[in-house]
């Protein structure tokens, strides 16, 4: 099986529906899951400078790492994932 990360998009204080339905997709891909985590601040560097991210509706706030035997497959477990504004899922190569 191949490695796919799943990266969360978007962040509003959840409701507790929304975290129900979020532990719910969690539970439903458990099996696959290789890790997770919550991105709760970062930094991004460019050619204007530095900039420091918060929570927000554009900024990215996790990662799901998953087994799957391809990009189509991890993309069905990816969609069927409670989102803010966007899920996006990328083969990794290598390690």
């Amino acid at each position: 099986m191949k490695k796919f990360l799943i990266l969360h998009k978007g962040f509003v204080p959840p409701s507790p529906e929304i975290m129900e339905e979020w532990n719910q997709w969690f539970a439903e891909v458990e099996s696959l899951t290789v890790e997770k985590g919550h991105l709760p601040q970062g930094v991004a560097f460019s050619h204007d400078g530095r900039e420091e991210l918060s929570l927000g509706p554009e900024a990215y706030t996790g990662y799901t790492m998953i087994r799957s035997e391809s990009l189509a497959t991890a993309a069905e477990i990816a969609q069927r994932c409670p989102f803010v504004h966007s899920t996006q899922v990328y083969e990794i190569m290598g390690g």
